[in-house]
């Protein structure tokens, strides 16, 4: 049974889909009254869904987002990590990092246990793959054992504990946010930028945390395909940040080639680990290490080294204790695939091109992602990658392994690489640059 609108009971849904189709601002009344009825079920899906197609088409102020965004964090309920202490006594500082989504990006993995090496707590709530992004919980519920779903007193034992957790978030974070994100998937609305990113700043305000750095990916393989977009996405929350009091900063970053090399959710893990353990990926050493930069010096952390804290150790003893805190053995074997196919290179040359959304495609259409949330994934499957942009190829030699336990899904992931790989003659130098701006 619906409880009965209060005061703002005068609004009517089709007074507000008039008013943003009519390219008007939305009263702030008008929005904290949209998200409650919505939420509650007094406003319909199909007045909903004309409703983000106005706001698709004419946009939101600044100060329509910044309303949008506080009426979906009052939704729901809104974590405490004040209750943290450092052995000191003192408060211990939290903060988190969220991307936007690409091929290849395991980059939360390394990052939260390595961040917790220099005392900051880091609660890092994720999400699952779909599509042709993977989803950093589908990674590592590879492991064996790992559980992905804590209570809140479990994950601010573990963070007080460890000092880094990745988890989902619970049901009560942010339940208007679920409920449009569903609604926006299947109207083909997911890509307005008012409503995206309110979307993630709702639910990363509502997490608690003191400071925020964002990766916004550009590129192929990312959701933003051109910089112009991505950099208004990235200053937009940035502003949403400021406007809550969350000291927040973004990155843009390269994702028109797939991070490191490998794509899928078991390998993902395996090649995370590497990074941990030293070495890895130039381009996911990178990446970890810059964002790691960020998220302490916004924790107020000053001289850490990150990157030594990955090659003496420090950050695997960590990734080691949160892996095993939240049911998963670091130790056990992780799953392989049943069955490869290789891919090889069919000239002499530099690989000057390998397409982010083809790879992610291949990875998905393997089994390592889904079409809907319902859907399983396995935890075998992926690509692995043997060459990157710039490397020098000869014909005949590997350039992707595809890993699957279903050999009858070879064929539609090949067809998605079909185009994927350009390679030039030699000399030939890829404009390569990972991290493109930073937006504060």
């Amino acid at each position: 049974m619906t409880r009965p609108l209060k005061e703002t009971q005068a609004f009517d849904a089709v007074e507000i889909i008039r008013t943003k189709r009519d390219k008007g601002a939305l009263s702030p009344e008008q929005i904290a009254w949209t998200i409650d009825a919505y939420t509650r079920g007094v406003i319909a899906e199909e007045q909903m869904a004309a409703l983000n197609m106005a706001i698709l088409l004419n946009g939101m102020d600044r100060a329509e987002i910044a309303q949008w965004t506080a009426a979906m964090i009052a939704s729901g309920e809104r974590l405490d990590f004040s209750g943290l202490r450092r052995p000191d006594g003192g408060v211990k500082v939290t903060t988190d990092k969220h991307s936007t989504g690409g091929v290849g990006d395991k980059i939360t993995l390394p990052l939260a246990p390595l961040v917790a090496v220099f005392g900051v707590a880091v609660p890092q709530l994720s999400g699952r793959g779909l599509g042709y992004t993977g989803g950093t919980l589908d990674k590592l519920e590879s492991i064996p054992g790992w559980r992905a779903s804590l209570s809140n007193d479990e994950m601010l034992a573990q963070l007080q504990d460890v000092g880094a957790v990745i988890c989902a978030a619970g049901a009560g974070l942010a339940p208007a946010d679920r409920k449009l994100y569903a609604l926006r998937d299947v109207t083909g609305t997911v890509e307005s930028i008012p409503l995206l990113a309110s979307s993630i700043m709702s639910k990363k305000i509502a997490e608690g945390t003191g400071s925020l750095v964002l990766d916004v990916k550009v590129g192929s393989g990312a959701f933003m395909k051109d910089e112009a977009g991505a950099r208004e996405l990235a200053e937009t929350m940035v502003a949403l940040g400021k406007d809550a009091g969350v000291e927040t900063v973004a990155l843009l970053t390269n994702m028109s080639t797939p991070l490191g090399l490998t794509a899928g959710n078991a390998i993902e893990v395996e090649e995370s680990v590497e990074v941990l353990a030293g070495g890895g990926p130039a381009d996911v050493v990178e990446l970890t290490v810059r964002l790691a930069e960020e998220m302490l010096r916004c924790a107020g952390v000053s001289g850490a080294d990150p990157a030594a804290a990955l090659k003496d150790g420090r950050a695997m003893d960590v990734w080691n204790r949160m892996i095993a805190a939240q049911g998963g053995d670091p130790r056990a074997k992780l799953p392989v695939a049943r069955e490869t196919e290789t891919i090889y290179a069919p000239a002499d040359g530099v690989l000057v091109e390998l397409d982010a959304f083809a790879v992610g495609v291949a990875a998905w259409r393997l089994g390592a992602g889904r079409a809907r949330k319902e859907d399983a994934v396995q935890a075998a499957a992926g690509v692995r990658m043997h060459a990157k942009p710039g490397a020098t190829v000869r014909a005949g030699e590997p350039l992707m392994t595809l890993l699957t336990d279903t050999p009858e899904k070879f064929a539609r992931a090949k067809e998605a690489l079909d185009h994927a790989v350009t390679i030039a003659p030699e000399g030939s130098r890829p404009a390569q640059q990972l991290i493109i701006d930073r937006i504060a």
